[in-house]
């Protein structure tokens, strides 16, 4: 049985709990979804959380007749339970423990159905009144379990899944069930690793703008410059390229653990970034054109971005091809980074200077203007005054 990524081996990865007005509803249609899944590659082990088969007996009582005996439906329901389920009301204490006192009607007269019907109330009256003179008693079968969902009866269908993702197999489930007919009130919920995941792609979903924003403002206090920091985060797009490439060839599916890869490739990625930028702006400031400092940066930091990235693709691999109970879950995460590393290595070294030349032509433009006369500002507005003979105060 594989594990499942949420939990042990017992836990269901795919689970689908279908809700609705009554258990008969909800059973039916779960049986009729449980049976579209069986004809799906790749499920097995598939179950009802509550089966049919476990003898029960029907008690269905007519009101009117009730009321007419002189009987409620609080003595009625208060007699049974304590008839057949027993009452604990009642303490026995010796000494410093205490014990309850099970008060109900013994295994003989309770063993079959004609029990029930010649069980006795006692009216207002005084009279003896049979319970099958006012209820209409049946055997039948129900659920082993009954199980509740927000207020609503429920039935969960649970399996396992072999060769294939969960994320695979729950979709083409969800189509071929789709398709059934639903009766009035039936709904569906989605449970296990699916569940899972929904509830985390939210929480890593900010997590992964919030990473890029952290990254983001500590690159402009250390830049000093909100452009070349923005010209950096154009890496991070091209790593993901590479990224969703991967989990397209691998087969893998993009889960909890592939969006924390994606997160790992934040900083991995605006690395060889700024090793470009950063060697740029150093052949700026001291003379080169941005051309010139462009084709030299890209020369200079080939391979240190090289040696970098091929060390942690090989550092990658082992996990990424590694197979287990508990590989699947880091799988997806290796080959996250390895495509992402890999994609951002050829992309970077093209992409990043393009947009880096485009953002310093529009900085130049946007701050080209007259040029200033540094000799005419320092004498515009001086006036010739002649010192008196101290040399401190002058002529009036």
């Amino acid at each position: 049985v594989p594990v499942s990524i949420m939990g042990g081996a017992d836990d269901a990865p795919l689970a689908l709990t279908i809700t609705g007005n009554d258990v008969e509803s909800a059973t039916k249609f779960a049986e009729a979804a449980a049976a579209e899944l069986a004809k799906i590659s790749g499920a097995t082990e598939i179950k009802l959380t509550t089966e049919g088969g476990s003898p029960e007996v029907n008690v269905q009582v007519d009101r009117d007749k009730m009321a007419t005996l002189g009987l409620n439906l609080q003595t009625v329901g208060l007699t049974m339970q304590t008839a057949f389920n027993g009452n604990t009301d009642g303490k026995f204490r010796a000494g410093q423990y205490e014990y309850d006192i099970n008060i109900r009607f013994n295994e003989f007269n309770r063993s079959n159905i004609n029990d029930v019907r010649e069980l006795v109330f006692i009216n207002e009256r005084g009279e003896q009144i049979k319970l099958s003179q006012f209820a209409t008693i049946t055997e039948g079968s129900g659920p082993s379990l009954l199980e509740r969902r927000d207020k609503s009866a429920s039935v969960t269908i649970q399996a396992q899944t072999v060769g294939k993702s969960v994320n695979t197999v729950s979709a083409e489930w969800e189509a071929a069930f789709s398709k059934l007919k639903r009766p009035a009130g039936v709904n569906y919920v989605w449970g296990g690793e699916i569940e899972n995941s929904q509830e985390g792609f939210g929480t890593l979903g900010f997590a992964l703008l919030a990473a890029i924003l952290l990254v983001y403002l500590v690159m402009v206090a250390l830049y000093d410059s909100f452009v070349y920091p923005f010209v950096v985060l154009f890496s991070v797009p091209l790593s993901f390229i590479g990224a969703l490439w991967a989990l397209a060839l691998t087969n893998n599916t993009l889960n909890i653990f592939t969006i924390l890869g994606m997160i790992m490739l934040i900083g991995l990625v605006c690395k060889n970034a700024i090793l470009l930028v950063d060697f740029t702006n150093h052949r700026k400031a001291e003379g080169e054109s941005t051309y010139n400092a462009l084709i030299q940066a890209n020369h200079a930091r080939l391979r240190p971005i090289l040696m970098t990235t091929i060390a942690m693709v090989f550092g990658m691999l082992p996990i990424a091809l590694a197979t287990g109970a508990a590989a699947q879950m880091n799988n997806g995460l290796a080959w996250v980074v390895i495509g992402g590393l890999v994609s951002s290595l050829f992309l970077t070294l093209i992409i990043v200077p393009v947009v880096y030349s485009i953002f310093d032509g529009l900085i130049r433009r946007a701050s080209k203007g007259k040029p200033t006369d540094y000799e005419a500002e320092m004498v515009a507005e001086y006036k010739h005054r002649e010192l008196s003979e101290d040399g401190f105060t002058s002529k009036h």
